[in-house]
C-alpha cells in the first residue's frame, strides 16, 4: 500500500535513556510508500491525512521492528541430530547434519522471526567450502526467501582461510590421526577448499546485484580469527572501506578461542585485530563473551559493536558475555539469536527477556540492565550493526516504516498497574501469540497470524517431505567422518586451557 495510518494506544518510539522512552498516548504515525512521514496523537494525524489504509484499532503497542542482528539457519542443529555440546566439539557434530534446502530453511526461520517481530535479519552463512558456484547459489536462494516473504535482510557469508575443523593448521592435525582416517581427512578438507580470490569475487559479485534492491544489503563477514590468517585480515579493512560495508565477526565465543589468540600473538583477539586496523563504528563482535578489561577500553574507544546471542553462549557451555561492563562504557550491544534461542526456536521477546534477567548480578550497586536498555539493544542499536542502521530501529520522521503491533491486551491482563512503565510491561510480559501485525517498509507482510505473502503451511510440507528421504551418498560420508573424528577432537582440547581462563566474567581482570 502506498499510504497507511498505523495507529496505538501506546507508540514507542524511541528509547531515551536507559530508563525513559518516547512514547505517544493514543498515538499513531502515517507512513507513505514505506517511509515514516509524521508521528502524532491519532486524532490530531487523522484529521491531517489521508491515508489507503488504517491499520490498528488503537488497543495496541506500537513498536519499532526488532533485529535479530546474528542469524544462521532454519532447522535447528538439534533437529538434525547435533547435541548442545562444547562449540569445539558441536562443530564436528555439525559434520554430520543432513543437508537442507537453503530456500525452504530461510523461510522457516524467517516464519518464527516475524512472528515474534523480527523484521531485520542479520543472516550469516556459515562457512563456504568446495567450488564457489554451488555457494553462490545457496546466497541466492537465501535471499530469495526473504524477498519473497518480504523481509529486510543484512545477508553475508563467514570469509575464512585455515584451521576448519580445530585450532590449528589442517595438515598438522591430520598429521595426528591414524594413517587411513588421516588419508580420509586430507581428502576431506582438499575438497572444502575455496580459495579466498573466489570468496572475494562472490562478495563483489553479490554487493553489485543486490546493493539496490531496498530490502536487501550485503555486507562482509571475517569468519573469526583461528579461520583467519594475517593475510587475509589485511585484507578486510581495505575491502570494507572500498565496498563502504560493515563488518561482522565472531569472536572470543569461548575460553578455548580466548587461548588460541594467546598462543598465536600473545595478545587478545582484539588486541590483535585492533592492530589491523578492524577495529570502529563498521565492526560488529559476534558473542565477545570472553572480553577482558582491556579489551572492552579497546572497543570503547573505537566505537566498535558487540551482539550478544546468550541463548546460544548457554546452549553450547560458552560462558556469559560481560554485558554490564560493555555497557557501562557506552558501548553499543545488539541481540542476536544465532542458531536458535533456549527454547530451539527464533523468539526475540523471549531472548530480550532472557538477556533482561541473565545479567541481574547479585548485589545492590551493580547497574543491572533495564527493560529500556535490552529494548534499545533489540532495536536501535541492532539496527546499527547492520547497513540499515540509519533507516531503521526507532520510530521517527524520515525512517524506514519497519512496524511492530502487539495487543495490549495480551500484555497488560487480566490487570496492569498504571505505574508500570508501558517499555517494562512489554518486556516481562508480550509473548509472541499478541503480535497483531508486522510491518516491513510499511507493507504488512504478518497480520492476524497469517502470512500475506507465502503459504506457511505449504513451506512446511514440502520442508517436511525434503527431508523424508534416505541419506545421499556425501551426507553419509560425512557422518561417518563425524563419528570417526569426534575422540580425536576431544583429545586436541584436552588440556588446551591454563587454569584460571574459565574464571566468571566478574571476577575476570585486564591481563591476557
Amino acid at each position: 500500500m502506498a499510504s497507511s495510518l498505523i495507529r496505538g494506544k501506546h507508540l514507542i518510539c524511541a528509547i531515551t535513556d536507559d530508563d525513559q522512552a518516547e512514547i505517544i498516548e493514543d498515538g499513531a504515525l502515517f507512513q507513505r510508500d514505506g517511509q515514516i512521514i509524521e508521528v502524532g496523537r491519532y486524532d490530531k494525524l487523522s484529521q491531517r491525512v489521508q491515508p489507503d489504509a488504517v491499520l490498528g484499532d488503537g488497543s495496541h503497542i506500537v513498536v519499532p521492528g526488532f533485529v535479530n542482528a546474528h542469524h544462521h539457519l532454519g532447522i535447528t542443529p538439534i533437529q538434525l541430530g547435533c547435541p548442545d555440546v562444547p562449540l569445539e566439539l558441536w562443530i564436528p557434530h555439525r559434520l554430520a547434519a543432513r543437508s537442507v534446502d537453503p530456500y525452504l530453511d530461510t523461510l522457516y526461520s524467517a516464519f518464527e522471526m516475524i512472528e515474534s517481530g523480527i523484521t531485520t535479519a542479520q543472516h550469516i552463512n556459515s562457512l563456504f567450502f568446495g567450488p564457489v558456484e554451488p555457494c553462490a547459489q545457496v546466497a541466492e536462494a537465501v535471499l530469495r526467501a526473504y524477498r519473497d516473504i518480504g523481509m529486510r535482510v543484512s545477508y553475508s557469508f563467514m570469509m575464512h582461510d585455515q584451521n576448519h575443523l580445530v585450532y590449528e593448521a589442517d595438515d598438522q592435525f591430520v598429521a595426528r590421526l591414524p594413517p587411513a582416517l588421516g588419508r580420509r581427512m586430507a581428502e576431506f578438507f582438499h575438497a572444502l577448499e575455496l580459495p579466498v580470490a573466489d570468496q572475494l569475487k562472490l562478495f563483489e559479485e553479490l554487493h553489485q546485484r543486490h546493493q539496490q534492491e531496498p530490502l536487501i544489503r550485503i555486507q562482509l563477514a571475517p569468519g573469526n580469527l583461528h579461520w583467519s590468517s594475517d593475510e587475509l585480515l589485511e585484507m578486510f579493512a581495505d575491502i570494507s572501506t572500498r565496498f563502504a560495508v560493515p563488518m561482522h565477526m565472531h569472536l572470543v565465543e569461548t575460553p578455548y578461542q580466548k587461548e588460541y589468540a594467546r598462543r598465536r600473538t600473545g595478545t587478545t583477539a582484539v588486541h590483535y585485530l585492533h592492530r589491523h586496523k578492524l577495529l570502529s563504528d563498521k565492526m560488529t563482535l559476534g558473542h565477545g563473551v570472553w572480553l577482558t578489561d582491556d579489551d572492552i577500553d579497546i572497543l570503547a574507544d573505537t566505537h566498535t559493536h558487540v551482539c550478544h546471542c546468550p541463548s546460544s553462549n548457554l546452549r553450547l557451555r560458552s560462558g556469559i558475555a560481560p554485558l554490564n561492563r560493555l555497557t557501562a562504557r557506552g558501548i553499543d550491544v545488539a541481540i542476536g539469536i544465532d542458531e536458535a534461542g533456549i527454547n530451539d526456536d527464533r523468539d526475540m521477546l523471549q531472548e530480550m527477556r532472557l538477556m533482561l534477567n541473565l545479567h541481574r548480578e547479585p548485589g545492590l550497586e551493580h547497574a543491572v540492565p533495564s527493560p529500556e536498555r535490552v529494548f534499545r539493544m533489540a532495536t536501535e542499536h541492532g539496527a546499527k550493526t547492520t547497513p540499515f542502521g540509519s533507516q531503521i530501529g526507532t520510530l521517527k520522521p524520515g525512517k524506514a516504516a519497519d512496524v511492530v503491533l502487539i495487543r495490549w491486551q495480551q500484555v497488560a491482563g487480566p490487570y496492569m498497574d498504571t505505574d508500570v512503565p508501558v517499555t517494562r510491561a512489554m518486556l516481562h510480559r508480550a509473548k509472541s501469540s499478541g503480535i497483531d501485525t508486522v510491518i516491513v517498509a510499511g507493507d504488512p507482510i504478518y497480520r492476524d497470524g497469517h502470512f500475506m505473502k507465502i503459504d506457511k503451511e505449504a513451506v512446511v510440507r514440502e520442508l517436511a517431505e525434503s527431508l523424508q528421504v534416505p541419506l545421499t551418498a556425501g551426507e553419509a560420508h560425512r557422518r561417518n567422518i563425524a563419528g570417526e573424528l569426534h575422540h580425536h577432537v576431544d583429545a586436541f582440547y584436552r588440556g588446551y586451557l591454563h587454569s584460571d581462563v574459565r574464571k566468571p566474567y566478574y571476577q575476570r581482570n585486564s591481563s591476557v
